[in-house]
C-alpha cells in the first residue's frame, strides 16, 4: 500500500499554533488529514500523483475560524440593496432609490447594513426614505442589527404611530410630538420586521452559499452561527443549512447556536433540546444556545452597571436593557448546562456581562465542571473586578477584535455617554489574555467585516485599518501580540465550537484545514498586516477557495 501524500504543501513558513512545534516549513496531507509537519523529511512523502503546492516563502496556517457570525443574514443583504461598505448617507440614498428602480415588482425594499456614524445621533429619519420610495415598504437594519430605519409606509403597515407603546426590549424613536421618526431599536424592529415575507428555500440556500464562499475567502473553515432560530428580522438560517447538507454543499464545519425566546423561559428547553437532536448531522452541530443579554452601548441598550451619561455629561436615568431578569437567568443557564448545552451569551455592557457570569458560576456551583465550554461575545464594557472571572468559571472571552478601535462610531457615539473610567474598560484584550482567559474570537459579519486579518490588525495596533495618520492608539495597553491574535482566530475558536480534537492547529492527524497567505506578517511590517489576502483555503485537504493570483 503507498504511503505517499495526497498533497504537500512545503518551500515556506507554516505557524502551527501547536506549541510542540510552532514552526516548520512542509506538510503532508493523505485522505483529508494531516500526516506529517516538519521540514525536508516531508518531501519523502512526495509522490507521482501528489500535488504539491509550493509556498514559495508565504505563510501557511490552520484554517481561521469565527466564533460568532451570521452568515445567512449577510448572505441575503449581499443579495439585496446593500449598504455595508459606505458611511455616506447620500450614497445610501442613491443606492435604495436604485434597488427600488431596478426592481418594480418586489413589495418591500429591504436589504441594509448602513452605520449609525452616518446620521446625526445615530437615527436617519422615514421622511428622508419617503421622498425615494414613497410607495412600498422600505426596511432597512443597520449593520449592528439592534436597529432598523423604515419609511411611512412601513411604519403604516405595522400600525405604528404617536399612540403605540414602546415594546418592554425595544424603543421606537420618536419626535418632540411622539410621532415615530423612522428609527426603530431593539425589539421594536420586530414589529415592522415580523411582516417582511420571507425569503424563499432557494433563496435562502443561495445566499448561505454565498456567504459560505466569501468566509472561505478569508480562510475561515468553521464558524458558530451566532442565531439558529427567529429574531427579529433574521431569517432563521436551519432550513438552508439542511438544504446544503443533503446536497453535499456544505464544506465548512458549522455549530448553530440555537436562539433563546427571551418572552419565554425554561419551558421552552425540552424544545431546544429536540431541535439540536433534529438539525446535528453531518458538518452540523446544534449543541449551543444564544441568549442575548443586552443591546448595545450606541443605542444606550447595553446594560451598564450605572447610568449613562447624557450629551452635557450628566448622569441620565438610563442604564440600559438587561433582556432577561438576572435570576430567571441564572436559573436558565444552570438548566441548560445540566442539558449539557453550551451558552453563548451576547453580553456587551459590564452590567450584562456581570449576569452572564453569575450565570455560569450558579451553573459550576449546581452542575461542576462540565465541559459545556460557555462563552461570551463582545466584551465592550468590562468591570476590572470581573476580568479574573473568566479563568475561575472557565469562561471563554469571544472577541470582536475589530471594534477595538478609534473610529465615529466610538468617538461620537460611545465615549461621551461612557465617560472617562467606563470608556477605558472598553475591549479589554490585554487584560483578559494576562488574567489567564481563554481568547476566541469572531467578526459578527454582516455587523463587521469578515475578514479575520482586518480584525488581527486592529487587536495588534488598536488602529483601524486606513485610519487617517495620526490616529491614535485605541487603549493601547490591551494590544495583542500577532501569535496571541491568530491562536484566538484558530485554536481558541475551535476550543468554543468543540472542534479543537480535530482542528485549530496544524497537527498530525488533526483535519487539513490550511490557509495559504500572500506573505508572513510576522516578517513584515506590523503596519501592513491588514493587507495580507488569502491565497488558497484548504477543508480536509480540498481546496475549497483559490484566488486568481494563487
Amino acid at each position: 500500500m503507498s504511503h505517499t501524500a495526497d498533497l504537500v504543501l512545503t518551500g515556506g513558513p507554516v505557524h502551527t499554533v501547536d506549541p510542540a512545534r510552532s514552526r516548520a516549513t512542509a506538510v503532508a496531507v493523505r485522505d483529508g488529514r494531516i500526516t506529517a509537519v516538519g521540514h525536508d523529511e516531508v518531501h519523502e512523502l512526495i509522490g507521482p500523483r501528489t500535488e504539491v503546492v509550493d509556498l514559495a516563502g508565504k505563510l501557511l496556517l490552520p484554517g481561521l475560524q469565527d466564533a460568532h457570525v451570521h452568515p445567512l443574514g449577510a448572505g441575503l443583504e449581499l443579495g439585496r440593496c446593500h449598504l455595508g461598505d459606505t458611511v455616506d448617507p447620500d450614497e445610501y440614498l442613491r443606492r435604495i432609490r436604485a434597488y427600488a428602480d431596478e426592481h418594480p415588482d418586489v413589495e418591500w425594499i429591504t436589504g441594509g447594513g448602513w452605520s449609525l456614524e452616518a446620521f446625526p445621533g445615530g437615527s436617519p429619519t422615514a421622511a428622508a426614505l419617503d421622498a425615494i420610495v414613497p410607495d412600498r415598504p422600505v426596511f432597512l437594519p443597520n449593520r449592528d442589527h439592534h436597529g432598523a430605519w423604515v419609511n411611512s409606509r412601513a411604519l403604516e403597515r405595522a400600525g405604528i404611530d404617536a399612540r403605540t407603546p414602546d415594546p418592554a426590549d425595544g424603543r421606537i424613536e420618536r419626535d418632540t410630538e411622539g410621532n415615530p421618526t423612522g428609527m426603530l431599536q431593539e425589539g421594536a424592529v420586530h414589529l415592522v420586521g415580523r411582516l417582511v415575507p420571507d425569503p424563499t428555500p432557494e433563496e435562502q440556500l443561495a445566499a448561505l452559499l454565498r456567504a459560505q464562499a466569501v468566509l472561505h475567502s478569508h480562510g475561515v473553515t468553521a464558524w458558530q452561527d451566532a442565531i439558529v432560530g427567529t429574531y427579529a428580522d433574521m431569517t432563521d438560517p436551519a432550513p438552508a443549512y439542511q438544504a446544503a447538507l443533503d446536497r453535499g454543499l456544505l464544506t465548512a464545519r458549522v455549530v448553530g447556536a440555537l436562539w433563546w425566546d427571551r418572552e419565554r423561559g425554561a419551558e421552552q428547553i425540552p424544545e431546544l433540546l429536540a431541535r439540536g437532536e433534529e438539525l446535528s448531522r453531518d458538518r452540523f452541530r446544534a449543541g449551543t444556545v444564544k441568549i442575548m443579554q443586552d443591546g448595545i452601548t450606541e443605542n444606550h441598550t447595553a446594560a451598564l452597571l450605572g447610568p449613562y451619561l447624557t450629551g452635557c455629561g450628566c448622569a441620565s436615568d438610563n442604564s440600559g436593557l438587561s433582556f432577561v431578569e438576572p435570576g430567571e437567568l441564572r436559573k436558565y443557564v444552570t438548566e441548560l448546562d445540566a442539558c449539557g448545552f453550551q451558552v453563548h451569551f451576547h453580553a456587551l455592557g459590564d452590567r450584562a456581562v456581570r449576569e452572564a457570569l453569575d450565570a455560569v458560576e450558579a451553573a459550576r456551583a449546581a452542575n461542576g465542571h462540565r465541559g459545556t465550554r460557555h462563552h461570551l461575545a463582545h466584551l465592550q464594557v468590562v468591570h476590572p473586578d470581573d476580568i479574573p472571572r473568566f479563568r475561575a468559571l472557565g469562561a471563554s472571552a469571544n472577541l470582536q477584535m475589530l471594534w477595538a478601535a478609534h473610529e465615529p462610531q466610538m468617538d461620537e457615539l460611545t465615549l461621551p455617554f461612557l465617560g472617562a473610567e467606563r470608556g477605558a474598560w472598553q475591549y479589554p484584550f490585554g487584560d483578559l489574555l494576562r488574567a489567564g482567559a481563554t481568547l476566541a474570537a469572531g467578526s459578527d459579519w454582516p455587523v463587521s467585516s469578515p475578514d479575520p486579518l482586518q480584525a488581527i490588525h486592529v487587536a495588534v495596533h488598536r488602529i483601524a485599518p486606513g485610519a487617517p495618520e495620526g490616529t491614535p492608539a485605541f487603549l493601547p495597553g490591551q494590544r495583542l501580540d500577532l501569535g496571541t491574535a491568530i491562536a484566538a482566530y484558530t485554536a481558541g475558536s475551535a476550543y468554543v465550537n468543540h472542534l479543537d480534537d480535530i482542528s485549530g492547529s496544524i497537527t498530525a492527524g488533526r483535519s487539513a484545514d490550511l490557509v495559504v497567505l500572500d506573505r508572513d506578517p510576522f516578517a513584515g511590517p506590523p503596519g501592513e498586516i491588514a493587507d495580507t489576502r488569502v491565497l488558497q483555503t484548504f477543508v480536509e485537504g480540498r481546496r475549497v477557495h483559490a484566488a486568481p493570483d494563487a
